[in-house]
């Protein structure tokens, strides 16, 4: 994924959803060739010469201003994430999102090195669904309650253990969201987040590549250039074993390693969300017995 390509891509997508009138452009009649505002336009809103801002949009300049790109962001009505995104795309860190590397040269991630600690952590929360991300969206951890939640994620080889390849190519992990369609472009925004942070990161770009290949709809929408930070929300449920619920997330990043993300359901006391994870919870603890009687 080329950065100066990515950055001129993402512009464009969201100078075409800004309808001129909306943005006070004046309408003189006739046919315009391109949706939402042109260059020229966007320019004058953010009081930048056009020359600079084609710089920006081509990724030709060495340095952008903060005031520039907050003009800019602030034209393109960008939220937190976007702007986030037109940052790390405009003025890339070399060290930014960079893992602490292993031994070997590896990303902690990618060994499998998650630190104990943070092991421990997630399996100590018996009554809540956890599991931890890396910035492609593998499933680097996980307890036994998310795995009855979501996936048998240990039953998987690790190349399937990836948010993004479940969402897109497994059915039955699809359909456990009632809103499908909004999780599906969740997953996608999160991860062209994290390209923007990882550009040199060429096990992501492969990923990206590779679902483009096998899924209309992941081609769709990452086509569609979403950017969406993953913080905190609430989805609804369809589980084959319990039944409808919703449940609430939210997620922590490791200070010292903010390529890793924590996410952990909840659910309110005594709603159907809270039934449900207990009646999980009762089918995980069956299983554990299961297999130590075996």
């Amino acid at each position: 994924m080329d950065r100066r390509t990515e950055l001129g891509r993402f512009l464009r997508s969201r100078r075409a959803r800004i309808a001129p009138e909306d943005a006070g452009v004046p309408h003189f009649g006739g046919r315009r060739r391109v949706p939402g505002l042109r260059r020229e336009e966007l320019a004058q809103l953010a009081g930048v010469s056009v020359d600079h801002y084609v710089r920006l949009e081509q990724g030709r300049g060495v340095h952008f201003s903060d005031e520039v790109l907050d003009a800019v962001a602030r034209v393109l009505r960008l939220d937190a994430s976007e702007r986030r995104h037109l940052y790390d795309l405009a003025r890339p860190d070399p060290a930014a999102g960079a893992a602490p590397s292993t031994a070997d040269g590896a990303a902690p991630e990618q060994a499998g090195a998650v630190r104990s600690g943070l092991r421990l952590l997630v399996a100590s929360m018996g009554d809540v669904p956890a599991y931890v991300l890396d910035h492609r969206l593998n499933v680097v951890a996980w307890n036994p309650l998310v795995a009855e939640l979501l996936t048998d994620f240990g039953a998987l080889p690790p190349e399937r253990r990836n948010i993004v390849r479940l969402m897109f190519l497994d059915e039955a992990f699809a359909e456990l969201y009632r809103d499908r369609a909004r999780k599906a472009e969740d997953v996608v925004a999160f991860l062209r987040l994290n390209a923007g942070r990882d550009q040199g990161d060429a096990g992501l770009g492969a990923l990206v590549a590779e679902m483009s290949r096998e899924s209309p709809h992941f081609r769709r929408l990452w086509a569609d250039h979403p950017v969406k930070e993953k913080t905190h929300g609430r989805y609804g449920f369809r589980h084959p074993l319990v039944g409808e619920f919703d449940l609430n997330y939210e997620t922590l990043r490791p200070p010292d390693a903010p390529n890793l993300v924590l996410v952990a359901y909840t659910a309110e006391e005594g709603s159907p969300g809270a039934q449900a994870l207990g009646l999980l919870a009762s089918l995980s603890a069956i299983r554990k017995a299961q297999e130590a009687d075996r």
